[in-house]
């Protein structure tokens, strides 16, 4: 269950990979797609994520009903085509960024939504190709896709489990060696009301592949929980500033929440450890303050052993107090201190007497 993306090796005990997608944030704009590609890596992302495609290569410009945006998303009242328009990245920049990330010590990868998109990124030598939800099931292109012989990212959004299991299939015989699935909500923002994070164990013990979390919720809080429930990639949406207008600057992070997005995504990775149930070095100096049975009460040598006289206490230097039932009752051997830790050798062996 693991997925090579250059040198990183992705996969259950490995640290989680995580993805800043650009998307449209840039604005259409060279200079802030290069400043947002500095942030995400200031930020601590692993890699950075493009989408590559036109207007045309995505839809059609026609604007009939069917090709109407009306299903109350944040886009409703426009067109497909003229959303797309506006949120493309123009192609002739991606190789300058990917070589741009690359120089910056991030991995650079991209989506194909078009048999054209998947043999420009094939020519620039991508690490991998990322399949949106919304594509999932185009068949044809998850098998051009795998031809290539690249590791695949697979977002599940709005799919059943059949339909994953049908592009995976399709994948996998059209060659594909590694793979990898994230559990995506398609809503944009999303509620956390409907992320069902516990699919992300089901996903990866059915499917037998990384898995990993597309999310488009507001804030930090889901990813992090996506990471404890065996999350090892994350993808989140980077913005510069929410305050630039663009179609997924809602529910894109700024730099400063994607920087603590990924410090706590990381140290909820390193605490999982696992199944483990002996004293780690540090607990185990510790043991020390643990309570033991100690002698509360000045005792002449012959005197009883009581609950007045012997308690559990803190510290753990005298006997485990599962013995206090076996020492009451019995006499004190010789003269004891209060605050004497309790030892067998300051029990007179013989008759209990009380």
């Amino acid at each position: 269950m693991e997925l090579r993306m250059g040198d990183r090796i992705i996969g259950e005990n490995n640290p989680v990979f995580v993805i800043a997608e650009v998307s449209a944030n840039h604005n259409q704009k060279y200079d802030l797609a290069v400043e947002t590609i500095k942030a995400a890596k200031e930020a601590g992302a692993d890699a950075v994520k493009m989408q590559t495609y036109t207007p045309d290569t995505i839809t059609l410009d026609c604007d009939n009903e069917y090709f109407q945006i009306k299903h109350g998303t944040i886009w409703d009242g426009r067109t497909l085509y003229h959303l797309y328009q506006d949120a493309y990245t123009p192609w002739e920049w991606q190789p300058e960024l990917k070589k741009l990330a690359e120089d910056l010590g991030l991995i650079w990868f991209s989506s194909p939504f078009d048999k054209t998109a998947v043999d420009f990124l094939g020519k620039m030598d991508v690490p991998a190709y990322k399949i949106a939800s919304f594509e999932l099931v185009d068949i044809q292109l998850i098998q051009y896709v795998a031809q290539k012989g690249k590791p695949i990212i697979m977002s599940t959004g709005m799919a059943t489990l059949a339909e994953i299991d049908e592009a995976i299939t399709a994948a996998r015989e059209a060659g594909c060696k590694e793979l990898a699935l994230l559990k995506c909500t398609s809503a944009y923002p999303a509620s956390p009301l409907e992320m069902n994070l516990r699919t992300i164990p089901h996903v990866a013990e059915a499917f037998g592949v990384p898995v990993g979390l597309s999310d488009h919720t507001l804030g930090i809080a889901v990813p992090v929980a996506a990471v404890a429930l065996g999350a090892c990639i994350v993808e989140k949406h980077i913005i510069l500033s929410r305050n630039i207008p663009g179609s997924d600057s809602a529910f894109s992070l700024e730099p400063n929440e994607f920087k603590a997005m990924v410090e706590a995504i990381h140290t909820t990775g390193k605490a999982l450890g696992k199944v483990n149930y002996e004293a780690t070095d540090q607990e185990a100096a510790n043991r020390i303050f643990r309570r033991s049975l100690f002698v509360v009460k000045d005792m002449k040598a012959g005197e009883v052993f009581t609950e007045e006289n012997v308690k559990s206490i803190r510290p753990g230097n005298g006997l485990h107090t599962r013995y206090l039932e076996n020492v009451i009752g019995f006499c004190s051997s010789k003269e004891i201190c209060r605050g004497t830790p309790l030892s067998w050798d300051l029990v007179q062996q013989g008759r209990r007497l009380a």
